[in-house]
């Protein structure tokens, strides 16, 4: 077979992102809603999707959908952007303020796929470590930005895999610090009810990201948005892909948002299981779960990587982070139905009990 040249330098040592998505009876690994979209919305997004012209180009902003997700946050539709899934937008900010020469801070352990784009882009990648406890090592930080050549900073907030909320006070004293851009990964926020929004305005700096996979049981429909200042959403714009948001997507995403209050209950139910695992994981001999507030909970177990192992042999897939630099011994449950959480704690029981 006549050969190929070598793809890009920079992607030789990169590792694919793998979310290590194998079928299974309960599958509480990758952080989705345990819930589908109820069948009455169904039904009202197939009424939208048949008016929807498939010989045609979408509008290549979802300006309905902007229109709605800004008026519902007190904005105005430039100060909103949507893409493809929350991915396409962590890429656009790594391709709007990374690149050669430029650096971007990030607080590990937390989700791999930012590094990822920073390799892709050829950005300088600066590391400062979380503490011990998962927490942010918030004068580490600080002192980092301060020598004034860091160009973007992603907080999660609350942090995938770890599951703990920035603290408020923390990134506003890290906004005042730098003139890099800080975003606010908020994916999760409405399981923590907290949410950076209240000072989007007060900082030129300050972006937020969300995401209609987790909340809202659309992780197989691919939509993400950004609030942020015109002027930062305008540098976005400038890099992302056109018409990467297909009009079948918008078409879901207009009905769903309009439709936010119902998900609801099935919101508070997640907060309420979350609670419950929190205080039966303790219960069991060795097994210490971090706080969390979010839909999933981070715990370290003896033998961690046998646990997941024994767990999978059982029907229930959850993440595996035993071998990950800074979460050794680690696995992460997202917080399923309540029948499934009783079954992933008689399983894990057993399992460590013996």
């Amino acid at each position: 077979m006549k050969p190929v040249r070598p793809s890009a330098p920079q992607l030789q040592d990169l590792v694919p992102y793998d979310p290590k998505y194998i079928p299974c009876n309960i599958m509480n690994s990758a952080n989705e809603n345990p819930l589908d979209v109820d069948e009455s919305i169904k039904h009202e997004i197939m009424r939208e999707i048949r008016g929807v012209a498939f010989n045609r180009y979408p509008d290549p902003l979802a300006n309905d959908l902007r229109d709605m997700i800004a008026q519902a946050n007190g904005l105005d539709r430039n100060q909103v952007l949507v893409g493809n899934g929350g991915d396409e937008l962590l890429f656009c900010t790594a391709l709007a303020y990374g690149g050669p020469g430029r650096k971007f801070l990030n607080l590990p352990p937390t989700f791999s796929v930012y590094v990822n784009n920073a390799q892709l882009t050829n950005t300088e990648v600066v590391n400062v470590p979380r503490n011990a406890d998962f927490s942010i090592n918030e004068e580490a930080v600080l002192e980092r930005v301060s020598q004034g050549d860091i160009d973007f900073v992603i907080v999660t907030s609350p942090n995938n895999p770890t599951g703990q909320l920035a603290p408020e006070d923390f990134v506003l004293r890290l906004l005042e610090a730098t003139d890099a851009l800080v975003m606010v990964d908020e994916a999760y926020f409405e399981f923590s009810r907290t949410s950076l929004r209240p000072y989007l305005l007060q900082y030129e700096n300050l972006v937020l990201l969300r995401t209609f996979s987790k909340a809202f049981s659309l992780a197989g429909v691919r939509l993400g948005y950004l609030l942020g200042n015109e002027s930062v959403i305008r540098e976005y714009m400038k890099v992302r892909q056109p018409y990467s948001v297909d009009a079948v997507s918008q078409a879901v995403g207009r009905v769903v948002f309009k439709n936010r209050a119902r998900f609801e209950p099935g919101i508070n139910a997640i907060i309420t299981e979350r609670a419950r695992l929190l205080e039966e994981m303790p219960k069991i001999p060795g097994v210490k779960p971090y706080p969390s507030d979010s839909n999933y909970i981070l715990f370290s177990v003896p033998n961690a990587a046998d646990v997941w192992q024994a767990l999978f042999d059982r029907g229930i897939l959850i993440r595996d982070f035993s071998r990950a630099p800074l979460l050794e011994g680690t696995l992460r449950v997202s917080v399923g139905t309540p029948e499934e959480n009783t079954a992933f704690l008689r399983a894990l029981r057993d399992i460590v009990i013996g």
